[in-house]
């Protein structure tokens, strides 16, 4: 008796952005227990901008913009799979990642180019720099940015397609590169 305690966790904060039915809060708990990084190294969380809710047309955006200088390094936000490398005309240069658990998909877009020797199946970790800052896709080209989602996976063939989740309030770090 009288040794030492553990060490109680920070609850997780409350979660106020649309929610699918198919995000539980069981779902939450295990994103706040990710304890994601913030993906644009040398970003702050004080500097962000919530701009999930943003309308893009008759959608809402369903991730966040982080804006940075062309070429920053783009982290790994949590230890992870790489599960997809694409590019398309509206994200650009993508990565798509799973986390190791398999429950979320993180969605890095508008990348200037992936990390050398960065290959789908690859596990990587947090803090881990997968790509670079950039303007591709439908970016607007003087506004280099990571758009950042995160998303619950989905089912089937189109894993990378489940409901989208606002990561703001689940980055309990800044963009540090390990």
């Amino acid at each position: 008796m009288g040794g030492p305690s553990a060490a109680t966790p920070t609850p997780r904060p409350e979660y106020h952005s649309p929610r699918d039915a198919a995000i539980t809060d069981e779902d939450l708990d295990q994103l706040w227990a990710r304890q994601l990084m913030l993906p644009v190294e040398g970003l702050s969380r004080r500097a962000l901008r919530d701009d999930f809710s943003a309308k893009r047309g008759d959608r809402i955006h369903g991730a966040l913009d982080l804006l940075a200088p062309r070429y920053t390094a783009v982290l790994a936000a949590d230890d992870c799979v790489i599960g997809r490398l694409f590019t398309g005309p509206v994200g650009g240069i993508v990565i798509y990642a799973t986390d190791l658990s398999d429950r979320f998909v993180y969605y890095y877009a508008h990348l200037h180019r992936y990390r050398r020797g960065l290959a789908v199946g690859d596990t990587v970790a947090k803090g881990s720099v997968i790509g670079y800052v950039g303007t591709t896709g439908n970016a607007p080209p003087g506004t280099p940015h990571l758009h950042f989602q995160v998303m619950k996976r989905g089912a089937g063939r189109v894993w990378w397609d489940g409901p989208p989740i606002n990561p703001l309030p689940f980055f309990a770090a800044d963009g540090v590169r390990f």
